[in-house]
């Protein structure tokens, strides 16, 4: 792929990206005005709200709102929730009123570079730390907060944030955490593959809604630009900001840990948490549901009924309040398919699928590079909505997918319903003529017609290989919970582009997929009876 070509894709998945979330940020606006009104609200059911600044590390102002009973003569636990990227500090209202009126001091803060609080953003870096810790220190100083029953939550950059602080503050007794991520560059580079509509996004909104540090913008023009001499500066700089990075730090402390995501994440995909949740050794829990970024809890930010948000007053209850009320017997993993149903319960991440049905891709398959097939993962912030409220994924018409630019593999028509559970996982041997390229590989579910909806997708980008040298290559897809209908089909597509991706294939690129018998290809596909 030409210089030209790669910045043009890159300045539009930008731009699209900092559109679509300003037109969140728009919408939201509204509440952001009435905000003033909350207190006389919530006067009525004896809570008050203040707006307060508080200092942060290095001086920093934040700005934030104290909500809590209006008459407490005792100790209370506290609650601190961080904004999300880009949000103002008025986000978290309506559940730090229900948290209030429950018996909660709860604090809310905008972080650092963002709208009223002062500094420049710093992507959950050492800064954004010190001030959760900070604002915990105001709290204990300035409210009725105990000092012995505190923990944060968060929704996607609050909920870093909040995971970062339970490795650095051992105060911190429980955690929960929506929508975020464990592995910063396992979430944005998986498969050493820019996901450019996340990054653009980000970048986009943060520009538009705050002020970005130096390094935030020079990473960010590295990470779009493939800047490969500057890859080990980039993985470095999200190490520091992801919570696998201080694990060990976080079971020592020994918060109570609530995880929550959607399988459609197109920012943070499931798999960071499912593989950080496992190794986790305190009180635990984990959720996973349909939908988009965010968009299984954004209801409950308006007040309205939510099982994310009541299922975590509830951890927060248990672990703070000490309060029995049976969260912690349960089993702790938690699935919805994306397909349908109740939740599903599970006693670990590892027994979700009960077994791994190997498809064997036997069939050598050549695709030219730089085409569009017409197989891909959509846009980013929407498409797991859509499939979230009207069950509608991508779709792509297998028969009609030109096989000159897309690999095709399918099985036979299932007799029974195929509970895929868990992540789907591709070996395969890829040759190239170029020293440099990238596959995407999708999952669908083909019905009748030949229709496949989508089931799940990732990336692969490889660099300085030798041209015309096989290489084995070992993908893991994006983790979901997918119901295949009886007399339907899997089909696995791999192609070359997609708009949710950076691509790195040279122009005129022929990528083969082939099965030596020392080393046969397959996909890997979890499922549950």
């Amino acid at each position: 792929m030409t210089p030209a070509r790669r910045a043009l894709r890159t300045t539009a998945a930008a731009s699209l990206s900092a559109a679509v979330l300003a037109g969140a940020t728009f919408a939201l606006a509204p509440a952001a005005g009435a905000a003033p009104a909350a207190p006389a609200s919530a006067a009525a059911a004896d809570t008050s709200v203040r707006f307060v600044d508080i200092p942060g590390d290095g001086g920093v102002t934040l700005a934030a709102n104290v909500v809590a009973p209006a008459d407490s003569s005792r100790r209370l636990p506290l609650v601190v929730l961080p904004t999300s990227w880009s949000m103002p500090q008025v986000e978290y209202l309506a559940q730090a009123k229900k948290l209030a009126d429950s018996g909660y001091v709860v604090v809310t803060y905008n972080t650092r570079g963002f709208w009223q609080s002062g500094g420049r953003i710093e992507t959950a870096g050492p800064p954004d730390v010190a001030d959760a810790s900070k604002v915990i220190d105001w709290a204990l100083a300035n409210t009725a907060a105990d000092p012995g029953h505190i923990g944060m939550a968060g929704v996607s950059y609050g909920a870093g944030i909040s995971l970062l602080a339970a490795g650095s503050d051992k105060r911190i007794k429980a955690v929960v955490s929506m929508s975020g991520w464990a592995d910063l560059i396992g979430s944005i580079y998986s498969g050493r593959t820019q996901h450019a509509q996340a990054a653009g996004l980000l970048g986009g909104a943060g520009a538009l809604t705050g002020r970005p540090s130096d390094e935030f913008q020079q990473i960010l023009k590295d990470f779009l630009g493939s800047n490969l001499a500057k890859e080990q500066d980039m993985i470095e700089w999200g190490r520091k900001r992801s919570a696998a990075t201080y694990l060990d730090k976080i079971n020592a402390n020994g918060a109570a840990i609530m995880l929550g995501n959607a399988w459609g994440d197109s920012i943070f995909p499931p798999n960071s948490y499912a593989d950080f949740y496992d190794k986790l050794t305190g009180p635990k829990r984990l959720e996973f549901r349909p939908g988009d970024h965010a968009t299984a809890e954004f209801g409950g930010l308006f007040g309205l009924p939510n099982d994310t948000w009541e299922h975590s007053r509830r951890w927060l209850d248990r672990y703070l309040k000490g309060e029995r009320n049976g969260i912690d017997q349960e089993r702790p993993v938690q699935l919805m398919s994306r397909t349908g149903g109740d939740y599903e319960g599970y006693t670990s991440w590892s027994t979700v699928p009960s077994e791994r049905r190997r498809v064997a891709l036997d069939r050598a398959e050549t695709v030219t590079a730089n085409h569009d097939s017409g197989a891909n993962a959509g846009t980013v912030m929407l498409t797991g909505a859509v499939d979230q409220f009207l069950k509608l994924p991508p779709l792509a018409s297998i028969p009609l997918l030109p096989r000159s630019y897309a690999a095709v593999w399918q099985t036979g028509a299932y007799a029974t319903e195929q509970r895929v559970r868990g992540t789907v996982s591709l070996h395969t041997t890829l040759t190239s003529d170029k020293p440099d390229g990238t596959a995407v590989a999708y999952l669908y579910d083909v019905g009748p017609l030949g229709v496949g909806k989508l089931i799940t997708n990732a990336p692969v980008t490889f660099h300085d290989r030798t041209p015309g040298k096989p290489f084995p290559v070992d993908l893991d897809l994006f983790s979901t919970a997918y119901d295949v209908p009886a007399g339907h089909k899997l089909a696995l597509v791999v192609d070359t582009v997609d708009p949710l991706y950076i691509e790195h294939n040279p122009d005129g690129a022929h990528l083969t997929f082939s099965s030596p018998d020392a080393d046969p290809s397959y996909l890997s596909v979890p499922v549950r009876d």
